[in-house]
């Protein structure tokens, strides 16, 4: 009978672990309390669209057992179609930095207001959009090979800004102060799907790179972005390149449109931080893009192309991963 009932327990326990719904590293909180804000987004270029169907995830801080590492920005297939990818961002909260974890979705939700370029300005999404079931890419802010992909369009993005920067968290001491609006609370009622299963394996590859920690290369990832995710050698891969400037959180706003071209991987914030924090990773940048186009306007405010994609899900908070 003991035996009986024992094997009856395992079976429940099995079931049970089949029935609960798969959810990413990304999106657990693991316990740990951050108080030090990660690092300034790196400056790299965005490799080549390996194919057709691929949408861009920019590169991240995360944080493990030995501090911030760098997870790479690559191509991945959405899980479906008509699903964009919403970027996770790290947020200022009771003292703490917490990580609100990436999702896909019908819309492009609130990840922060952080510029982590190739089309993802800060609000919304336009470097690419689905038509008719399948995806398009806007050639204007994405690198694709127009020869082989040819469902793409151009819409120009113009940036007006006073200071461009890397901030990489919103809130708290030099954060981007920007928060989510009306219609991105409401977005937030929307379904959304964790991160696929290669997206955790390459986050999990990437912390266990040891070039990849903060610590190590101060802010500059020898293995800034890839082309497929998992492939941190190769041809596909994108360094971080040298950059130039004055001081970690300098304050900036930002007008985006669509009406001039910015071909770069990080277009200027679209928030005001505040700046009265050193980051001890930061490496010096300005963000400045070759053909990018910058104008002085200290009025200007966020004006995305694409108002109806903002916001996020549940903003899964965890203060590490």
């Amino acid at each position: 009978m003991p035996r009986l009932f024992k094997g009856c327990f395992v079976l429940f326990v099995i079931f049970a672990a089949l029935a609960l719904p798969s959810v990413s590293q990304g999106q657990v909180a693991v316990g740990v309390s951050i108080h030090i804000g990660p690092p300034a987004l790196p400056v790299y270029p965005q490799p080549i669209c390996p194919g057709p169907g691929y949408i861009w995830t920019p590169g991240y801080w995360a944080y493990g057992p030995t501090g911030y590492y760098w997870v790479p920005g690559t191509w991945v297939v959405a899980p479906a179609v008509g699903l964009l990818w919403t970027p996770g961002y790290w947020g200022w909260s009771s003292g703490a930095y917490l990580w609100h974890a990436g999702y896909w979705g019908p819309h492009v939700g609130f990840y922060g207001g952080i510029n982590y370029g190739f089309g993802y300005t800060g609000v919304g999404f336009v470097g690419g959009a689905w038509h008719g079931g399948v995806f398009a890419y806007n050639t204007a802010v994405t690198n694709v090979n127009t020869t082989v992909i040819h469902n793409t369009y151009n819409t120009t993005v113009i940036n007006k800004t006073t200071v461009v920067n890397n901030v990489s968290y919103n809130g708290g001491p030099g954060g981007i102060a920007v928060r989510p609006t009306a219609v991105e609370q409401a977005a937030a009622r929307e379904h959304h799907i964790a991160p696929t299963t290669l997206q955790v394996q390459h986050e999990h590859l990437a912390g266990q790179n040891h070039a990849l920690l903060a610590s190590v290369n101060h802010g500059r990832p020898e293995v800034a972005a890839t082309n497929r995710p998992g492939e941190f050698s190769g041809h596909g891969v994108a360094t971080a390149q040298a950059a130039n400037v004055k001081g970690n959180r300098p304050p900036n706003t930002v007008n985006t449109s669509s009406h001039q071209a910015v071909h770069n991987d990080r277009p200027a914030n679209p928030g005001q931080p505040n700046h009265n924090m050193q980051n001890p990773y930061q490496h010096n940048s300005n963000g400045e893009r070759p053909g990018e186009k910058h104008e002085n306007n200290p009025n200007a405010h966020p004006n995305n192309e694409r108002p109806s994609e903002h916001p996020s899900n549940s903003h899964h908070e965890k203060p590490g991963r």
